[in-house]
């Protein structure tokens, strides 16, 4: 049976001094945050002075029975070392990767009492609390540039055998002195996915469904599955979603798992429809769409593309003209004050409202726009394989499209010059050339309506039968 997990209410005393695994002391300050099993304390190195409110460490404490603060430091231990980090900031030539920094850890006893502590950089505001103050709206462009550095992130924890299971916006933190930059915290339901490089098997599991944070945890979690590369990214689009529309279709159904598993498999099926049709409301979720799309189709133990899915989200930060290595500009979202809070309804509705008569006569329709924009995303997300074998398809259609309109030029030139020599022998040389595609009366329309498409040759012999056909009619009307 599980260890129960003990939320921890009594605090430590303020000025404790306790040792971490490396010999090093600190001394712990006053209480800033509170978990649902832990405490959060402001901390020091120099135990001979009291801590600062301005310290630039914290040191997070728990019960040493629970289980999340353990995970949590094995993931800090085995892949988040500075030095770590430091080596791959170097390698992919990034200028800032958004985890902190691990300082130390040990165990610690109070009062008879045993406790896991983890001392780490203090960090600022959570993203959740400025959504929710922003009206739950942040701007697009905003929402496309985090999303890019949250991909070097988990490129990073990705490679190193983790994934992180548990992104939203209250575990993305700001930076203390420089809240230009974002964190993402908070690893106590990592998942170690490729221990020593074996991919774990896809397997579901009934009993450990639903596991996660509701709004954003995947299938395969709905399903019981362990997470994977996949789970990581698929999170990132439901949150992405969420900050650019305000909103989610399973939003009112969070009490409710089944729903919330139908609701996301319904959106992920019917890709990029599903996204693309929220723009009815005034959002473009375009990117939003397209990165789904690519989520869609990894396989469980398959390796992200992680430079192409950075790159859907850059191209649209590039079309709004908008700086993405800029500080991150997280106040209220254009759309709010354009078009105010809106129901999922209206986001995902099935047909786009047109506002007006006018803008629907002098603007192409809005159904043909998501037509267009599906074919784009769809065309961006195919592999090259793909695309050869869609472009032979679409040559073999234009090659039949241009031969049924030259099929039509000649009937309809028939119709409309259908007099007829009346001599047998000009009538079967007639028919012969219309035949095999070289005459059709009057023949000079014929050659007027082919000059694009006709060989020089065939133009020079259709030529020469048009005068020797006149020249014999002519004589036979002499006579």
């Amino acid at each position: 049976m599980p260890v129960r997990r003990k939320v921890l209410t009594k605090p430590l005393p303020n000025g404790l001094i306790i040792t971490d695994t490396e010999k090093k002391q600190w001394r712990l300050g006053k209480i800033i945050g509170q978990g649902g099993f832990g405490m959060i304390y402001l901390a020091s190195p120099s135990v001979n002075a009291p801590v600062g409110d301005d310290s630039d460490f914290v040191i997070k404490v728990e019960y040493h029975e629970n289980g999340p603060l353990f995970t949590e430091l094995k993931f800090y231990q085995r892949a988040a070392k500075p030095e770590y980090m430091k080596g791959w900031i170097k390698k992919c030539r990034l200028e800032f990767l958004g985890i902190p920094t691990y300082w130390g850890s040990g165990l610690a006893e109070c009062s008879g009492i045993r406790y896991r502590f983890m001392v780490m950089d203090r960090l600022g505001s959570d993203l959740q609390k400025i959504f929710e103050k922003n009206g739950k709206r942040f701007k697009k462009e905003t929402v496309l540039c985090l999303g890019a550095q949250l991909i070097d992130v988990l490129e990073y924890i990705h490679e190193n055998e983790y994934v992180h299971a548990d992104i939203k916006a209250s575990n993305l933190l700001l930076g203390y002195k420089d809240p230009s930059k974002v964190y993402l915290v908070d690893y106590g339901l990592s998942y170690r996915y490729s221990p020593d490089g074996n991919h774990k098997v896809y397997k579901e599991n009934p009993k450990k469904g639903h596991n996660g944070t509701m709004e954003y945890t995947s299938i395969d979690a709905h399903k019981g599955v362990a997470p994977s590369r996949r789970t990581d990214l698929e999170i990132l689009g439901y949150c992405m979603l969420h900050w650019i529309c305000g909103t989610l279709p399973w939003e009112d159904n969070l009490k409710n798992p089944v729903l919330v598993q139908k609701a996301k498999a319904q959106l992920m099926e019917n890709l990029p429809d599903s996204v693309i049709l929220s723009s009815a409301s005034g959002t473009n979720c375009r990117e939003a769409a397209r990165f789904l799309c690519c989520v869609k189709t990894l396989g469980y133990d398959e390796r992200p593309n992680y430079q192409m899915l950075r790159d859907i989200l850059l191209d649209g930060v590039q079309e709004m003209k908008t700086d993405y290595k800029g500080p991150l500009d997280f106040s209220a979202g254009h759309e709010v004050e354009a078009h105010g809070s809106k129901s999922h309804e209206q986001f995902f509705q099935k047909t786009p409202k047109i506002q007006s008569a006018a803008r629907e006569t002098k603007s192409k329709p809005k159904s043909q726009d998501n037509e267009e924009e599906h074919r784009r995303i769809k065309d961006s997300t195919q592999t090259p394989a793909r695309k050869l074998v869609a472009t032979q398809r679409h040559l073999q259609e234009e090659d039949k499209m241009s031969q049924t309109k030259q099929i039509k030029r000649k009937t309809t030139c028939k119709e409309e010059n259908g007099q007829r020599p009346s001599t047998k022998q000009f009538n079967h040389v007639l028919m012969q050339s219309v035949h095999q595609g070289q005459l059709c009366p009057p023949c000079s329309n014929y050659l007027a309506v082919n000059e694009s498409t006709t060989p020089k040759a065939v133009k020079i012999y259709s030529g020469a039968i048009t005068v020797l056909l006149c020249l014999i009619f002519y004589v036979l009307f002499l006579l």
